[in-house]
Formats: structure tokens, sequence, C-alpha cells
């Protein structure tokens, strides 16, 4: 029985590993090198990296974090392996040993709150990251990871195997949609991944969807349009991104001022204290004690700090007083800029000037594109024997409309 909320190793049987998840009840492991990798300390931290970062301030259940997404994408890919299997598409043990290291992989060089850390304290995306984890994991492991790298980096010649890492239709994709839709409680998530599974075939080396299973990848489309929406392009998500944006802004610049008296741990000060510097062994060797707790840690210390702006900016997001969002069409006007800092110089005595009012607003874009065929979409393969994408085949839903994508402008500040 599935125990709601957790996902924990339960046990073995025989050779097999036994894991307890919320969401597809027990997963196994049978293959003794994917479960080292499983125990080793780069992988293990990501039990302490949520995977939806600030949105329990919206959604108080979600909380799960990157380790169960990515045990649950490599639960898809076995079954998904078998599925071709049973097709008759040819796949080695040691190919499927690789592209089930690959997709366990796949979010191991995330951060805490990812996004928000990358803009200000690393100097380099989490993909880059994961790659050079990979690369050090391949090294510990004598060289046995380096086909999950090739799949990984989509250098390998059989090009489904990575489509089925990281594509329009991947098993990372059909997990975090299940998994965020059962934490957040938003059932617009909800997707027919076991039928979606079952459809699967390679023609050509692509990985396509039999014409039975259209309709199935219709919903997951629209299902993932909606998930952006309602959840993690949320207005109060993105109030919250954008303090914990400005609020690490705030304290890296103090820090190189040397007024801030607390870094946090040897790892988080050691990023929020140093200067450009290229992002080497020797930094990867800080970065892996990085998790969501060093930051939080650091917040709940800047509440006490001297600038009064760091702690505003703490206490707001440790007590969820968030910023106020709004949402454009447009651009907004240089106007709405120039009312917004009156305002906030105003209301906030310790707001001196035009450069402290900007770490009490934040303006951006947020892009919701439900299905994009950039390099290979989703190609539905007809009894015919063709194989049009899914905005061709489809006649229930304007899938090509999707395709376009929605852009639209915010803009969040203090009240």
């Amino acid at each position: 029985m599935a125990i709601a909320g957790r996902c924990i190793i339960v046990g073995s049987v025989g050779k097999q590993k036994i894991i307890n998840d919320p969401i597809y009840g027990f997963i196994s492991i049978s293959n003794p090198l994917v479960f080292q990798v499983i125990e080793h300390p780069y992988f293990q931290r990501l039990r302490r990296i949520k995977q939806l970062g600030m949105n329990d301030l919206v959604y108080p259940g979600a909380v799960h974090s990157r380790f169960h997404h990515a045990l649950g994408a490599m639960h898809l890919m076995t079954k998904a392996l078998r599925v071709l299997i049973s097709k008759g598409v040819e796949i080695s043990e040691e190919e499927q040993e690789a592209v089930l290291l690959a997709i366990l992989l796949h979010d191991i060089g995330h951060g805490p709150f990812s996004h928000a850390l990358e803009r200000v304290i690393l100097p380099v995306s989490h993909e880059e990251i994961s790659l050079l984890l990979m690369q050090k994991l391949d090294s510990e492991f004598s060289g046995r990871l380096s086909l999950a790298i090739e799949i990984f980096r989509n250098t390998y010649p059989k090009r489904f195997l990575h489509q089925l890492v990281s594509s329009q239709l991947d098993m990372d994709r059909l997990d975090y949609l299940t998994r965020d839709s059962f934490y957040t409680g938003v059932s617009e998530g909800i997707v027919g991944l076991e039928r979606i599974i079952q459809m699967l075939h390679v023609t050509d080396d692509v990985l396509v969807v039999e014409e039975k299973g259209i309709y199935s990848i219709e919903k997951f489309i629209v299902a993932r349009r909606l998930m952006y929406w309602q959840v993690y392009l949320h207005k109060t998500t993105l109030a919250a991104d954008a303090m914990l944006l400005n609020l690490l802004r705030r304290a890296k610049m103090l820090a190189s001022i040397e007024k801030l008296s607390y870094l946090g741990s040897d790892a988080f000060g050691h990023f929020l204290s140093s200067k450009d510097r290229a992002f080497n062994l020797d930094e990867l060797a800080h970065f892996i004690q990085l998790d969501d707790h060093d930051v939080m840690m650091a917040i709940k210390q800047w509440v006490q700090e001297d600038d009064a702006i760091l702690r505003y900016l703490s206490s707001g997001l440790l007590n969820r007083r968030l910023f106020k969002t709004t949402l454009f069409r447009d651009q907004p006007t240089p106007e709405v800029y120039r009312d917004c800092i009156t305002r906030i110089r105003s209301n906030f005595s310790f707001v001196s000037d035009e450069e402290s009012a900007s770490y009490m607003m934040h303006s951006g874009t947020v892009h919701n594109e439900a299905y994009a065929d950039h390099g290979t979409g989703i190609h539905i393969r007809m009894k015919d024997g063709s194989l049009p994408d899914i905005a061709e085949a489809s006649d229930n839903y304007n899938i090509a409309a999707l395709k376009a994508g929605v852009e639209k402008f915010y803009f969040t500040a203090a009240k």
C-alpha cells in the first residue's frame, strides 16, 4: 500500500529493491548500478531540494522533492522500455541500463530554488551542472555511465532513447505533470500516462505514438498548458520567486561590501561571497553541499540583519507576506514603474532612492508554450503508415494554436 506524501525504500525481494511511491505504488529496482547511483550522496542530495520551489506558499501540499520526481521518471522509463521491447524495438540490456541512468540523473544538477539561484549565485545552468556531475560519477564508477552521458547529450546513434529522456513527450514530463498534480491537488494536470506509454513505438529511429493514443496526447498537451497557468506560473508563485531573487541579489551585494554579518553555511557562503569565476571541479565540490536548508537557514538569520531591505524580504518570505502581482498583455508603460517607485518610497521609510526601490519590485515575462516541435515534435503513427505531427493529426483541439504559445508580462511589488 502506498503511503501518501512519502517515497521510501521499504525493503528488497531477492536482488530487487522495492520503493514505496505515493503515485505508482511499489517501484522495483533490479539493476545494481542504478541502485548504487541512487545511494550515492550526489543523488541523495535531491531529497533536500523541493521539486516546486516556493510553490508550497500557494499549494501547501507541494513539498515533494526532486528525489521523488527522479525516481518516478525512472519508473515510467522502465515501463516504456518494456512496451517498446514487446513491440520488437531492439534495445540491448546495456542501452536499457544507460537510459535508466540518464533519466534518473537528468535533474541532478538542480540547486536549491533552482532558477533564482542560477540567476544570482551560480554562474552556470543546472543542465551544465548535471552533465558535470554525471561525468564525475562516470569517473567514480570506472566509465560505466559513459553510454548514459551519450544518451543524455543526444550523441548516441539511437536518437529515440534521448527522446525518452528529453523531448516534447518524455518520461520527465509525464512524471512531473502527474506528480505535481497529485501534490498540489490541481486535477487538471492528470494525464492518461498508462495509455500514452502503451501507445509508444519507434519508427525510423523516432519515438512515435500509435494512432489509438491520439486523444491521450491531446489531453496531455492541454493538461500541460493548464498546469502552467494554475501552478508553475501562478501569480503568487511569481511574487515569491521575485522576492527570493531580490533577496539573494541584496544579500550578495551586502556580502560584496562586507556588510552582511551572516553568510550561511560554508557552501552557501562560498557562492554568496564569490566573485565571477569559472565553475570548475572545486566549485562543484561546494555545490554538492548545497540544498534548500542552506538557503532557508540563511533567510531565518537575515531577519535580524542591520539592512532593513534584507530584513523585510526575509521576513516576508518566512511569513508569507508577499509582493502583489499584476499580469499584463502588453509591456507595462514607464508610468507603471515610476508610480510604483513613488509609492514604495512613500510607504517604506528605509527605501531612500530608486536603486533601493528596485529590491522591492520586479518585472518580467512568462511564457506558456504547451507544445513546441523544436527539432522533433510528437508524431502520430497512423494506420496508413504516415507520421503526421500531432498538430496536423488532431481534430479535437487546436494544437496548432497551442504551438504558438502565450506570452504575458508581469509586474510584482511590495504592497
